[in-house]
């Protein structure tokens, strides 16, 4: 199952959240569960990716590709 397909009360609010406090709390404290959900989700978006680069023309982008991996300057 998607976190994204749970609503809570956590995703109404318009203060800052902790993501890591969030999902786990989502999971009711279970990291197991939180780590599989978290994994589940990262393969379908990597799909979805996937098959977005694949569709899409060079001319869509001016020339950029979508990338499944994160490059060392996005993550400074």
């Amino acid at each position: 199952m998607s976190a994204v397909l749970h609503r809570s009360e956590i995703e109404e609010s318009e203060d800052p959240v902790d993501e890591f406090v969030a999902a786990l709390a989502w999971h009711r404290g279970d990291k197991d569960a939180t780590i599989r959900t978290l994994l589940e989700d990262c393969r379908h978006l990597r799909q979805q990716l996937t098959l977005a680069g694949a569709t899409m023309s060079v001319g869509f982008a001016r020339g950029w590709r979508p990338a499944l991996e994160r490059s060392l300057d996005a993550e400074a």
